[in-house]
């Protein structure tokens, strides 16, 4: 599992700070869990998070939930993009606890998909129950940061729609017009899909099909992988390395 970091934002003006900048919409954390994205202004992902509303009143804050490789770049750019706002951004004491099995009180579900259980957030250290997570990663095509989702990503080629992660009625937030163009005014001709694997490939090596590239292939599992591909050009039989491919 990868490693995590729980941050709290706390301040009277932390959620109103957040919908400025982030790929969701804060109003959706009076029902649990948020997954949203930060983008450059150009569109493209910086990194991915969990939200959750933390307390009531006066002394609530929102605890947010990023990977340990990219945390402090994180805090780094929402401290710039705070200003004057009043929002103070602070470590906590918190882990994250995940797994698949019966689910612990204070747990909530992953928005992302059912299948990707459960996350708590306790003092104890960071755990999970052992689950096989790139096996359902790979079933469902979720990238995973640092591996299919990189800085020159476009989360909708990524597929953040259906995993929940973006919001087209919230208004403006940073990358928000490259993104909204990308729903509205063109057809994705590349994107993440799931391709069965025959033999395996480390993870980043070049698709080729009819000696063209079309693709990078990333997590393998059971005889699947996820890819990233130009759709034209994906068709047939297909190479990385020493694996073959097909469209699942």
């Amino acid at each position: 599992m990868t490693a995590r970091r729980i941050l709290r934002l706390s301040g009277p003006e932390t959620e109103g700070f957040l919908q400025g900048l982030i790929t969701n919409d804060t109003a959706r954390l009076s029902d649990g869990l948020v997954y949203a994205a930060l983008l450059t202004p150009q569109g493209k992902f910086i990194t991915d998070f969990f939200l959750l509303r933390d307390g009531e009143g006066p002394e609530a804050g929102v605890l947010l939930d990023v990977a340990e490789a990219q945390a402090d770049d994180l805090v780094r750019r929402l401290t710039l993009y705070k200003l004057r706002a009043k929002v103070t951004i602070s470590p906590s004491d918190l882990h994250l606890q995940r797994g698949t099995g019966p689910v612990p009180e204070g747990a909530l579900g992953d928005p992302r998909h059912p299948d990707l259980g459960w996350r708590a957030y306790t003092p104890a250290p960071e755990a999970d129950d052992g689950t096989d997570w790139d096996a359902i990663r790979v079933a469902h095509c979720i990238p995973e940061t640092g591996v299919e989702l990189t800085p020159d990503s476009y989360i909708l080629e990524a597929g953040f729609e259906s995993l929940h992660g973006v919001d087209f009625r919230k208004g403006c937030y940073v990358g928000q017009e490259v993104t909204a163009r990308m729903k509205h005014k063109t057809e994705l001709r590349k994107g993440l899909r799931r391709v069965r694997v025959e033999g395996s490939a480390p993870v980043g090596t070049q698709i080729l099909s009819a000696g063209k590239p079309v693709g990078t292939l990333f997590t393998q599992s059971g005889g699947y992988g996820i890819a990233y591909l130009r759709v034209e050009r994906a068709s047939g039989e297909m190479e990385a390395g020493a694996a073959r491919l097909s469209l699942a």
